[in-house]
Protein backbone atom coordinates (compact mmCIF):
# COMPACT_ATOMS: atom_id res chain seq x y z
CA UNK A 1 0.00 0.00 0.00
CA UNK A 2 1.31 3.34 -0.53
CA UNK A 3 2.20 5.93 2.16
CA UNK A 4 -0.54 7.89 3.23
CA UNK A 5 -2.95 5.81 0.66
CA UNK A 6 -5.55 5.75 3.54
CA UNK A 7 -5.80 9.83 4.31
CA UNK A 8 -8.69 9.34 1.21
CA UNK A 9 -10.74 6.98 3.67
CA UNK A 10 -12.19 9.70 5.96
CA UNK A 11 -11.80 13.76 5.50
CA UNK A 12 -12.48 14.71 9.31
CA UNK A 13 -12.74 13.26 12.64
CA UNK A 14 -15.74 14.50 14.80
CA UNK A 15 -15.80 13.71 18.03
CA UNK A 16 -18.38 14.29 20.88
CA UNK A 17 -17.57 14.53 24.53
CA UNK A 18 -19.07 12.42 27.48
CA UNK A 19 -18.96 9.77 29.78
CA UNK A 20 -20.17 6.01 28.44
CA UNK A 21 -22.91 4.51 30.43
CA UNK A 22 -26.65 4.79 31.54
CA UNK A 23 -25.41 6.95 34.70
CA UNK A 24 -23.94 10.00 32.55
CA UNK A 25 -26.28 9.19 29.66
CA UNK A 26 -28.20 13.02 30.42
CA UNK A 27 -25.40 15.02 32.25
CA UNK A 28 -23.94 18.25 31.58
CA UNK A 29 -20.55 16.63 30.98
CA UNK A 30 -22.17 14.45 27.87
CA UNK A 31 -23.13 17.49 25.74
CA UNK A 32 -20.54 16.06 23.06
CA UNK A 33 -22.21 12.80 23.04
CA UNK A 34 -25.75 13.84 22.70
CA UNK A 35 -25.07 15.60 19.86
CA UNK A 36 -23.46 13.70 17.97
CA UNK A 37 -25.90 10.95 18.77
CA UNK A 38 -28.42 13.61 17.35
CA UNK A 39 -25.90 14.23 14.19
CA UNK A 40 -26.21 10.42 13.21
CA UNK A 41 -29.59 10.11 14.08
CA UNK A 42 -30.50 13.02 11.25
CA UNK A 43 -27.98 10.68 8.89
CA UNK A 44 -30.09 7.89 9.60
CA UNK A 45 -26.70 6.14 10.78
CA UNK A 46 -26.15 4.38 14.27
CA UNK A 47 -23.15 5.29 16.25
CA UNK A 48 -22.65 1.18 16.52
CA UNK A 49 -19.18 -0.02 15.68
CA UNK A 50 -16.38 -0.45 18.22
CA UNK A 51 -13.10 0.54 17.54
CA UNK A 52 -10.31 3.17 18.49
CA UNK A 53 -11.91 2.62 21.96
CA UNK A 54 -14.97 4.33 20.25
CA UNK A 55 -18.48 4.24 19.48
CA UNK A 56 -18.32 5.36 15.77
CA UNK A 57 -19.17 5.31 12.28
CA UNK A 58 -18.33 6.82 9.45
CA UNK A 59 -20.96 9.24 7.81
CA UNK A 60 -21.24 11.51 4.72
CA UNK A 61 -22.00 15.10 6.48
CA UNK A 62 -21.23 17.92 4.79
CA UNK A 63 -20.03 17.02 1.89
CA UNK A 64 -17.48 15.05 3.41
CA UNK A 65 -16.54 11.54 4.96
CA UNK A 66 -16.80 11.73 8.82
CA UNK A 67 -15.96 9.36 11.24
CA UNK A 68 -17.94 10.16 14.09
CA UNK A 69 -16.77 9.21 17.50
CA UNK A 70 -17.76 8.83 20.86
CA UNK A 71 -15.28 8.08 22.79
CA UNK A 72 -15.79 5.26 25.86
CA UNK A 73 -12.84 5.75 27.42
CA UNK A 74 -14.27 8.11 30.22
CA UNK A 75 -13.39 11.92 29.82
CA UNK A 76 -9.98 12.32 30.99
CA UNK A 77 -8.74 10.13 28.27
CA UNK A 78 -10.26 11.24 25.84
CA UNK A 79 -7.37 11.64 23.77
CA UNK A 80 -6.47 8.48 23.67
CA UNK A 81 -9.15 7.64 21.61
CA UNK A 82 -8.98 10.25 19.38
CA UNK A 83 -5.27 9.48 18.50
CA UNK A 84 -5.77 6.36 17.60
CA UNK A 85 -8.86 7.16 14.62
CA UNK A 86 -6.12 9.98 13.83
CA UNK A 87 -3.18 8.00 13.35
CA UNK A 88 -4.87 4.90 11.85
CA UNK A 89 -6.76 7.40 9.20
CA UNK A 90 -3.35 9.74 9.22
CA UNK A 91 -6.52 12.85 9.46
CA UNK A 92 -4.52 16.40 10.32
CA UNK A 93 -5.10 18.00 13.66
CA UNK A 94 -7.24 21.09 11.65
CA UNK A 95 -9.72 17.97 10.45
CA UNK A 96 -10.43 17.25 14.21
CA UNK A 97 -13.59 18.85 15.46
CA UNK A 98 -14.33 18.29 18.92
CA UNK A 99 -17.86 18.98 20.28
CA UNK A 100 -18.26 19.16 24.22
CA UNK A 101 -19.60 20.71 27.37
CA UNK A 102 -18.73 24.41 28.84
CA UNK A 103 -19.38 25.51 31.80
CA UNK A 104 -18.30 28.77 31.54
CA UNK A 105 -20.72 29.54 29.01
CA UNK A 106 -24.16 30.38 29.72
CA UNK A 107 -26.63 27.19 28.96
CA UNK A 108 -27.12 26.52 25.33
CA UNK A 109 -24.88 28.91 23.96
CA UNK A 110 -21.96 27.94 21.38
CA UNK A 111 -18.43 29.07 21.23
CA UNK A 112 -17.04 28.19 17.98
CA UNK A 113 -12.84 28.39 18.18
CA UNK A 114 -10.23 27.32 15.70
CA UNK A 115 -7.50 26.76 18.62
CA UNK A 116 -7.36 27.41 22.22
CA UNK A 117 -6.11 26.13 25.61
CA UNK A 118 -8.07 23.28 27.41
CA UNK A 119 -9.93 25.92 29.91
CA UNK A 120 -9.99 23.55 32.56
CA UNK A 121 -11.66 20.82 30.58
CA UNK A 122 -10.08 17.24 31.23
CA UNK A 123 -11.30 15.79 27.84
CA UNK A 124 -9.72 18.48 25.87
CA UNK A 125 -6.32 18.63 28.11
CA UNK A 126 -5.59 15.17 26.85
CA UNK A 127 -6.93 15.74 23.65
CA UNK A 128 -3.92 18.29 23.27
CA UNK A 129 -1.81 16.12 24.80
CA UNK A 130 -1.86 12.89 22.78
CA UNK A 131 -2.33 14.94 19.48
CA UNK A 132 0.46 17.10 20.71
CA UNK A 133 -1.11 20.57 19.70
CA UNK A 134 -4.47 22.71 21.02
CA UNK A 135 -4.80 23.52 17.30
CA UNK A 136 -7.69 21.74 16.62
CA UNK A 137 -11.72 23.38 15.80
CA UNK A 138 -13.91 23.38 18.37
CA UNK A 139 -17.54 23.37 19.45
CA UNK A 140 -18.06 24.22 22.97
CA UNK A 141 -21.60 23.68 24.30
CA UNK A 142 -22.28 26.19 27.56
CA UNK A 143 -24.17 24.30 30.69
CA UNK A 144 -23.62 27.42 32.60
CA UNK A 145 -21.78 27.10 36.28
CA UNK A 146 -23.11 25.87 39.28
CA UNK A 147 -24.21 29.02 41.84
CA UNK A 148 -21.80 30.31 45.04
CA UNK A 149 -20.66 27.71 46.95
CA UNK A 150 -21.70 24.55 44.24
CA UNK A 151 -19.57 21.63 43.44
CA UNK A 152 -18.17 21.77 40.21
CA UNK A 153 -17.87 17.73 39.85
CA UNK A 154 -21.32 17.07 41.05
CA UNK A 155 -22.62 20.07 38.37
CA UNK A 156 -21.14 18.47 35.26
CA UNK A 157 -22.18 14.87 36.06
CA UNK A 158 -25.44 16.59 37.29
CA UNK A 159 -28.89 16.29 35.14
CA UNK A 160 -29.82 19.37 33.58
CA UNK A 161 -33.64 20.92 34.87
CA UNK A 162 -36.54 20.64 31.95
CA UNK A 163 -36.41 23.76 31.45
CA UNK A 164 -32.26 23.70 30.26
CA UNK A 165 -32.74 20.86 28.28
CA UNK A 166 -35.71 22.07 26.23
CA UNK A 167 -32.28 24.90 25.70
CA UNK A 168 -29.92 22.31 25.09
CA UNK A 169 -31.66 20.22 23.10
CA UNK A 170 -32.10 23.29 20.61
CA UNK A 171 -28.25 24.07 20.99
CA UNK A 172 -27.36 20.28 19.93
CA UNK A 173 -29.04 21.50 16.17
CA UNK A 174 -27.36 24.51 16.02
CA UNK A 175 -24.31 22.59 16.69
CA UNK A 176 -24.48 20.44 14.30
CA UNK A 177 -24.88 23.49 12.05
CA UNK A 178 -21.58 24.69 13.40
CA UNK A 179 -20.10 21.50 12.42
CA UNK A 180 -21.18 21.67 8.99
CA UNK A 181 -20.19 25.40 8.34
CA UNK A 182 -17.20 24.61 9.58
CA UNK A 183 -16.16 21.78 7.42
CA UNK A 184 -17.70 23.16 4.38
CA UNK A 185 -16.87 26.87 4.78
CA UNK A 186 -14.32 27.11 7.81
CA UNK A 187 -13.91 28.32 11.11
CA UNK A 188 -14.06 32.21 10.74
CA UNK A 189 -17.43 31.92 9.32
CA UNK A 190 -18.76 29.50 11.69
CA UNK A 191 -17.61 32.04 14.41
CA UNK A 192 -18.98 35.07 12.75
CA UNK A 193 -22.28 33.07 11.93
CA UNK A 194 -22.90 31.23 15.38
CA UNK A 195 -21.05 32.93 18.21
Amino acid sequence: MLLGAKSAAVDWLVVGLGNPGAKYEHTRHNMGFLTVDLLAEQAGVKLNKVKFKSAYNIIPFAGSKCLVMKPQTYMNLSGEAVREAVQFYKIPADHVLVIYDDVSLPVGKLRVRPTGSAGGHNGIKNIIAHLGTQDFPRIKIGTGAPGEGGDMIDWVIGVPSQAERKVLVESFRRAIDAAECIIEHGCQKAMNDFN
